[in-house]
This record gives structure tokens, sequence and C-alpha cells, in this order.
């Protein structure tokens, strides 16, 4: 179908006689008024006919599969049996359907959006002059016949499938969204069973190198560092199970934090830890992105993070004094058992790594 835009006198009709005119007749009122000349506007299919209603079922498939995808990804992501284990095979499978699971939905979404415009939307030509000029009452009223005539060749007021079909992809596809945030809204609990909270050290787990060799006090000299692990199996793999042994120097006075007086080794005879040449242990995940913080500096007695520069004070129990770190890195308490190997006396006392909520402040 060709059309020819009335000439640009029109402008002279009034708002009385474009009043009783279609919305088709206004929209070509409107084109010409801005400069616009419709050139070619061709329906894809006749409506109804059985090309047309296969076109709708193509596009109505594709927002369809972008419900049943973020679906997906919502089951997966609340469902899915999965923990941080690298010796767990579902711990595999988790973020690879996430990643499937959204991407369908996402390519749903564009390919519905796509097809609509190459199989529904009527293919129009068109030609506009640039000018300018103040936008009077006719430019108004045919702007809105404008747009009520561009809602019209959507088809979406004519056919059900494809409002529903649309409204259930854009209501899945919201709700993935938001879903994941989910994860935010609800302050974890310190339960022995949360994840966040524990690590592979307990009572007793002795410290060991990443040849699963034990650790005694002689293997390390004055200033001297090794990078221990739990001796429990996926020990040395384990994400959060790394941890720096350091032997201060003799004359390094510790200022230990409240509650983590006796964390360190030796002891006197009291059963207290000694303040001086103390083997002290710290979490190796650094407390602002939780980068390994493997950098010992034996002359100002720092930890440094290679990453983002945070440095933490070893005599003063790690405590952040340089970078974007503000939480001291976790002191695990140790001990030396009957036959002369390190070992942990028990668990971290708080959560490792980033910071997430409002953690109790240990400084």
């Amino acid at each position: 179908m060709t059309t020819t835009n009335p000439p640009h006198g029109s402008r002279e009709l009034s708002a009385e006689e474009l009043a009783g005119r279609s919305d088709a007749e206004l929209t070509e009122v409107g084109a010409g008024l801005d400069g616009v000349r419709i050139i070619h506007r061709e329906r894809r299919f006749e409506p109804g006919s059985a090309g047309d209603r296969r076109a709708e079922r193509i596009v109505a498939g594709f927002f369809l599969l972008t419900a049943i995808s973020a679906v997906a990804f919502i089951v997966v992501f609340i469902a899915w049996p999965w923990k941080f284990s690298l010796t767990d095979d579902s711990y595999y499978l988790y973020t690879p359907l996430l990643g499937v699971t959204m991407g369908l939905a996402l390519l749903g979404l564009g390919g519905g959006i796509v097809a609509w415009g190459k199989l529904i939307i009527p293919h129009e030509e068109a030609v506009q002059d640039r000018h300018d000029g103040y936008s009077d009452e006719v430019d108004r009223l045919t702007t809105a016949a404008n747009l009520k005539d561009g809602l019209e060749m959507t088809g979406v007021a004519r056919r059900s499938l494809l409002k529903k079909s649309l409204g259930l992809a854009g209501g899945a596809l919201g709700l993935m969204a938001v879903v994941p945030l989910g994860g935010l809204l609800k302050k974890p609990n310190a339960d022995p069973k949360n994840d966040l909270f524990t690590t592979p050290w307990k009572e007793g787990v002795k410290l060991v190198t990443v040849n699963g060799v034990g650790v005694r006090p002689e293997d390390l000299r004055p200033g001297g560092l090794e990078t221990v692990f739990p001796d429990v199996e996926g020990g040395v793999q384990s994400p959060d199970g790394s941890v720096m042994l350091i032997r201060m120097f003799p004359d390094v006075v510790r200022t230990p934090r409240p509650g983590q007086e006796d964390y360190t080794w030796p002891r006197d005879a009291n059963g207290k830890s000694v303040l001086t040449g103390a083997y002290i242990a710290f979490s190796k995940i650094c407390t602002h992105l939780g980068c390994p913080t493997s950098l010992y500096e034996q002359e100002t007695d720092h930890i440094l993070c290679p990453c983002h520069q945070s440095q933490f004070d070893v005599p003063k129990d790690a405590k952040p004094i340089f970078g974007p770190a503000t939480r001291s890195l976790p002191v695990l308490p140790i001990d030396v058992d009957e036959d002369g190997y390190f070992i942990a006396k028990g668990p971290f006392r708080e959560p490792i790594g980033p910071s997430f909520w409002e953690r109790p402040n240990y400084d």
C-alpha cells in the first residue's frame, strides 16, 4: 500500500476540520506538518491469515522461552544443592546453569523483539525534511494520533497471545533480576552450618604445608613465614583454609586484640601466651576483597596485600594501617601437640575474608 501525504499547506486546517478525521488520516496530516512523506507502508501479512498467525506464534514462542528460562534461573538460584567445595560435583554445575538459563532468557527476549519487528510490524519507508518551528495545537493533535497509530501497527491491541506472552516474559525476566538480590535482604546468622562462618579449622587440626608435612616450632627462624593448611581432606585445596604462620622476632612485643590474648604460642608457666617472639597464625585472605596477603616485610613487621596495597601490623594482630582494608586479619588460635607439631586450638572466631553486612567489630 502506497500513500501520499497531504501538502504542507494542510497546516492551515482548523482543529474543527481535523476533529472528524480517523487516526490514519491524522497520522498522514501530522507527518506532512513535520515535513515527513510516507513513501511506502506495507503489512507483512494480511491480518488473520495463516502467515500472520504463524508470525504471532513465533514471537510468542521467543517470549515463552524467556519466561521459562527466567523461572529456571530462579529455581536453580534458590534450590540447587550447592556449596563452596571443590570436591562437590554440584558446585561445578551451579554457575554454568545460572549462565545458561540467564543467557536463554535474554536471547528469547531479544529474539522476540527482532521477530516482532521483522514479521508483524508493517514495513514503512519515510522521508523527513528538517525544519524549525513551534508546535501548535494541530501538531499536538496529530502527534498523539501518530503515537496511537504506531501502537496499532505493533499489533498489541488485537493480539491477545502477544500481550500475554510479552507480559509473562517481562514479569519472569524482572523477577529473575530481583531474586538474586534476596541474598542481601537478610543478614546471615552465625549458624555452624553456614559456610560464611565456617572453615576447615577445628580444635586439634594439624597445621601442614602444601605437601602435607606438619610444622614444628624449630622449622621457622625468627621473622620467618610459612603458608600452612588444615590437615583434613581437601584442606590444601580449600578456598578459606590458607593461613600464614609467622614467628616474630624476640624483641617484638605483641599487642593482642581483646579476647585473643591466648591465641599465640609459646606460653608461660601460667599458661598465658608470651608477648615477645611469639608464633602467630593469620588468615591469608585479605579483608578487603579476598586477595592472598602473602607478602611479609620483616623489617617493619607488616603484611602486605599485593592487589590493592593494604598493609597490616603484625604485632597488633594484623590491624590494618594502610590501604582500603578496614578489618584486621582474623587470627587462628594455635598450640603445639604432644608430638611437637603445631595444631589449631579452635576455629577462627570471626568470618574470614571481605566484610559483609554489619559484622561485629573485633578491633
